[in-house]
């Protein structure tokens, strides 16, 4: 007898990486088109000045492209251009935010997993957000989070004020 079993459920994702990488594209290609436009029109276009513009324009693109973020039961995992960081959210150790210039919160697992992350993507992706609270409270049971707590409570009442007051002016009650 064959049994049904449901598929397993899609990750959280940020909600708008994909703004943010046609952003990125956008800024790299209009500095393209400015730097070709500028050289074109002073006649110094030259065939090795368009390969420098165009490697120009992919650091920017490199620069400019965000982490992509995913998140699913019990883990978190950060993308970036040339590297992937995943930590197990039911065995965190310790969570650090610093702030800055560059906020970033710092997250690491009981088994060696370490990455950073911009807390604005927890704060507008509230189902990333559900997955890494529901692993933090898992650490927590299990006492293996012995460093941060507070910052993640500080973090979920902000993320928490964010999403009321998107809700209230949505109502037209504020």
């Amino acid at each position: 007898m064959q049994t049904l079993s449901s598929p397993p459920p899609h990750p959280a994702e940020d909600r708008h990486h994909r703004s943010d990488v046609r952003l990125a594209a956008g800024c790299a290609l209009g500095f393209c088109a400015l730097a070709f436009l500028v050289d074109w029109d002073a006649r110094t276009l030259t065939l090795p000045r368009a390969l420098l513009w165009l490697t120009l324009s992919a650091g920017v693109l490199a620069v400019l492209l965000p982490a992509r973020v995913t998140a699913g039961p019990g883990w978190l995992t950060v993308r970036g251009p040339c590297h992937r960081r995943t930590v197990r959210t039911d065995a965190l150790v310790a969570v650090r935010q610093y702030a800055g210039v560059s906020a970033h919160l710092v997250l690491r697992d009981a088994y060696g997993g370490l990455l950073e992350l911009d807390p604005r993507v927890l704060t507008g992706s509230p189902l990333l957000w559900h997955e890494l609270d529901t692993g933090v409270r898992r650490s927590l049971e299990r006492g293996t989070l012995r460093e941060g707590a507070d910052v993640l409570e500080r973090l979920g009442h902000e993320i928490d004020d964010t999403i009321a007051d998107a809700v209230l002016k949505l109502s037209g009650m504020s």
